[in-house]
């Protein structure tokens, strides 16, 4: 029983940047914050990480400095995407009716090459 315990991975100190992160936002020298689905996280990164990060094909840009996880969307309806039920207390993100429109076509696409 102690075992799996120390088998299972601590999402907070050691997050796949892939299957856990919901949405990160850029902060200065290269500081990032990831946002999972229970915790925040800054993290220092290099400028070839940064550009290694904000090029991976999961990640669609929504402003200047935050980049959603295309895999994690759940639903997108008026000016917000979810990225979990509507009802629930799951983090969403409100972006503008054109950015909206931009993350349906791009997540359209995302979905059907999947």
């Amino acid at each position: 029983m102690m075992s799996v315990a120390l088998n299972e991975r601590n999402v907070y100190e050691n997050f796949d940047q892939e299957s856990d992160v919901l949405y990160f936002k850029l902060g200065s020298q290269g500081l990032v914050s990831f946002h999972g689905r229970n915790y925040n996280r800054k993290k220092r990164m290099t400028a070839e990480e940064l550009r290694s990060l904000t090029n991976e094909k999961n990640y669609f840009q929504i402003s200047s400095d935050c980049f959603i996880n295309l895999s994690k969307i759940r639903s997108i309806s008026d000016g917000t995407v979810y990225f979990g039920s509507q009802n629930s207390d799951a983090k969403q993100l409100h972006v503008n009716r054109r950015k909206q429109y931009a993350i349906e076509q791009v997540f359209q696409q995302f979905s059907q090459t999947k």
